[in-house]
């Protein structure tokens, strides 16, 4: 089971063979479907691998010919058609790629710029203002300014690759001959947090190339699918996600925003779909919600037992059977869930509706994958298999076996940059300390079970993983979210949870209830969910609130920043 492979794919050692042995037998597929909307008019445009190719050579060789040959580009935008164009030149020419986080604040924008030593920026027309002020201060180390979008008295990416054209007409072919090293640094990336606090993963092609290359011996991507590019691109989950799709001969389609998921589905009709759990776990709730509208829940229920039974004996019609469901989310058939935990029901749901889901396991230390639910084997509650070429251990085990999860692999990265401290942390001896605790069933299946600088430990010695506790509280019918956190008290610590309390369910379910009446539900469904774990693990305090936690553009709950708004430190 732990090394069984399903599918044939090449080893590869850098991007740019990967991609063109994928041009090759995908020459006439579309890469990307772009819509354009001219007033109430709505367009789309198709282009194919073949025509993506050919504009990535353009720009790719436009780069060189502005002196960026061997030099890093930053890149901030929306994920956008641009966006790929510009980070997929940058790999195949052998440039150094820095995505940069669309949800930074200005300071924040300036600061990763002049800590990454970009000498170039690609950006979106909204960053204007920003781009513009850190260009007149003179701090960074960037030479050129190219934007996405035509504006006045600046470079634009057509500009870039109508002089990559003339330069290819007139036969330079120093871009389409550049010398690849797959093991020298090409992509710096950030870490979530805060830009002042982040650090500087770098990672080289043969990271990506090689973590690629592991995850298509195990799923099931196909070139017939059609994946809507939700993750944002400056995280390596959302960048070395659309690698994947490139290298595949996937369909790409650009989602209009969070509101517009659902919609977006069925306009492009989505087969394939990467994304965190609160979204997945979201779309969920709409199916659900759907079902119940049309009177069909008990319908519903008899055909998965149906079908489950039929399951047993080898026959899969779950397609058949909720057509009309899996039709109302475009045709949707794989999604991939990974930066946080999966709700289990939810997991186990959209699988029992035929809806291939599967979740995994990674770090942008790791160009991200490590482990991860294949295309027959799965165990609600875990994530999955170690990839092909990965090794882990459970180091220190405590007698549950639980331990730190550390690594050995291809795509552990070349270490942080320029914080050799941070680095001789982490890697020691070959290995990869991910700071993340868990542990390994018999069957070679890994759990995660909390984050190392996460967990709780009291007075007596007893750790706590909040996230354990939190997965329960979560399923709390007026809980949105959640986070547990330790109270200081005397000189120990009380456990305790800051809610935010879903304002919709509260409506419909408990209309007319105040707020402190609703903190009397919740607090006793929380002394149910107590019941579930040995005392020492009770929430004692709670508080609740409407206001939005601060989150990571992965949708995790940046949960120092909460603490801070709580005056207290992590325990």
């Amino acid at each position: 089971m732990r090394d069984e492979v399903f599918f044939d794919y090449p080893v590869f050692d850098n991007i740019r063979d990967m991609l063109y042995y994928s041009l090759k037998r995908n020459p006439n597929n579309v890469a990307f479907r772009l819509k354009e909307k001219n007033g109430e008019e709505i367009k789309y445009k198709d282009i194919t691998y073949t025509e993506f190719f050919e504009e990535v050579n353009e720009v790719g060789t436009g780069f060189f010919a502005l002196g960026l040959k061997g030099k890093r580009i930053a890149i901030i935008a929306k994920n956008r058609y641009e966006w790929v164009l510009s980070y997929v030149a940058t790999l195949l020419g052998g440039m150094v790629s820095v995505p940069l986080d669309k949800g930074l604040t200005d300071v924040e924008i300036e600061s990763s710029i002049i800590r990454s030593k970009a000498d170039c920026i690609v950006y979106e027309e909204k960053y204007s203002e920003v781009i513009n002020k850190v260009k007149s201060e003179n701090k960074s180390n960037l030479s050129e300014y190219i934007c996405m979008d035509k504006v006045e008295g600046v470079k634009s990416l057509e500009d870039i690759k109508e002089i990559g054209k003339k330069e290819l007409e007139n036969g330079n072919e120093d871009y389409l001959k550049a010398e690849i090293d797959d093991k020298a640094l090409a992509s710096l990336v950030f870490t979530s947090g805060t830009t002042s606090n982040s650090k500087i993963v770098m990672l080289s092609q043969y990271n990506i190339a090689r973590n690629i290359s592991d995850m298509q011996l195990v799923e099931d991507f196909r070139s017939t699918d059609i994946n809507l590019a939700f993750l944002p691109f400056h995280h390596t989950f959302g960048s070395t996600g659309q690698l994947v799709m490139l290298s595949t001969g996937i369909t790409t389609a650009f989602p209009d925003g969070l509101r517009y998921i659902a919609q977006n589905l069925k306009e492009y009709n989505i087969t394939f779909f990467v994304g965190v759990p609160a979204l997945i776990e979201k779309i969920y709730e709409k199916i659900n919600e759907e079902i119940a509208k049309k009177g069909k829940t008990k319908q519903v229920k008899i055909g998965k037992m149906f079908t489950k039974i039929l399951l047993k004996f080898g026959i899969d019609i779950r397609r058949k059977v909720f057509k009309e469901i899996i039709d109302g989310l475009g045709g949707l058939r794989f999604i991939i869930s990974g930066a946080a935990p999966l709700n289990k029901e939810v997991e186990k749901g959209l699988n029992d509706l035929g809806i291939m889901t599967r979740q995994g396991y990674g770090l942008t230390e790791t160009a991200p994958v490590l482990c991860a639910e294949n295309y027959k084997y799965k165990r609600y509650g875990s994530v999955g298999f170690p990839m092909k070429n990965v090794q882990i251990r459970i180091e220190e085990k405590s007698k549950e076996g639980i331990g730190e999860i550390v690594v050995k692999a291809p795509n552990v990265m070349l270490g942080y940059y320029e914080d050799e401290e941070a680095t001789k942390a982490v890697l020691k001896h070959g290995w990869f300390y991910t700071g993340d605790y868990g542990y390994i069933d018999d069957d070679g299946f890994v759990y995660i079970t909390g984050r190392k600088k996460n967990l709780i430990v009291l007075k007596n010695g007893k750790k706590i993983f909040p996230e354990e506790i939190e997965e329960h509280i979560n399923k709390i019918d007026l809980v949105e979210e959640c986070f547990v956190f330790a109270l200081p008290k005397n000189d120990d610590v009380v456990l305790s949870v800051k809610i935010k309390y879903n304002e919709e369910v509260a409506k419909e379910k408990y209309p007319n209830l105040s707020e402190e009446e609703l903190e009397k539900i919740i607090w006793e469904k929380i002394k149910e969910t107590n019941k579930l774990f040995p005392k020492y693990k009770y929430v004692k305090h709670m508080i609740i609130t409407t206001e939005e936690f601060a989150k990571t553009t992965t949708n995790k709950i940046k949960r120092f920043e909460e603490l801070r708004k709580l005056n207290l430190k992590a325990s």
